[in-house]
């Protein structure tokens, strides 16, 4: 079980993925339950929400999640097969106590007939751009920002801006290539092949340090001369 923070599909997405592509026991099953219901802003008829659907990805695990925002973003490249799922999708406030367990237990047991129709993959929207990931324990904030992205070299100083709070960064090829007290950017443990930059204040707490910035907010950066 992965708590993330209310209705954030990018932090949802990001632990799917984590947890995918990772090692796994054989025949494990992901079921996620992330739904803003933001699909719509009108008034909603049964409690109706993003529909559930199923991934089949190409190392055979199977990821039931709600469609909604970036849940199934970070697995996109991953997916080989994309289906609705003949499951409600309105009439409850649970909807993930009431009637999606069925889903998930059909999965299990290879009864195909819970499987909908084809679903588009291009459909799914890419990664998020310079955005939090995910805050863990120790404070460490985990981006969307690829290693493969970052062209920066290692001992540059740059100036990172999350939601109005201005820090200054050292990029290293190691969080711990910096002094106490000092905030680095650096290649971390997520992203698999292609791992997340993470800001990470040796010492502290860096959620804390840019003072708790909005879970939604955008990552600036700029080098510093």
């Amino acid at each position: 079980k992965t708590s993330v923070w209310p209705f954030n599909t990018i932090a949802t997405g990001f632990w799917i993925y984590q947890l995918a592509l990772g090692s796994h026991p054989e025949g494990m099953i992901i079921y996620s339950n992330t739904a803003p219901r933001k699909d719509n802003s009108k008034k909603r008829i049964e409690n109706e929400g993003e529909h559930f659907i199923y991934a089949k990805l190409n190392n055979g695990i199977d990821v039931l999640a709600v469609n909604a925002g970036y849940c199934f973003s970070f697995i996109k490249p991953h997916i080989k097969d994309l289906h609705a799922l003949n499951v409600q999708n309105q009439g409850s406030q649970f909807r993930s106590r009431d009637f999606y367990p069925q889903a998930v237990a059909a999965i299990a047991q290879h009864d195909e007939s819970i499987i909908g129709h084809k679903m588009e993959i291009a459909n799914i929207p890419n990664i998020p751009k310079n955005k939090i990931a995910w805050v863990d324990g120790y404070g460490n904030i985990k981006t969307t920002i690829r290693k493969s992205q970052i062209d920066y070299k290692e001992g540059t100083k740059i100036q990172i801006t999350i939601d109005g709070v201005v820090r200054t960064a050292l990029v290293t090829g190691g969080a711990f290539s910096v002094a106490e007290g000092e905030l680095a950017f650096s290649h971390g443990s997520s992203g698999h092949e292609d791992p997340f930059m993470e800001i990470f204040l040796r010492g502290g707490n860096t959620y804390k340090h840019f003072n708790k910035p909005s879970q939604f907010a955008d990552i600036e950066m700029r080098v510093l001369d």
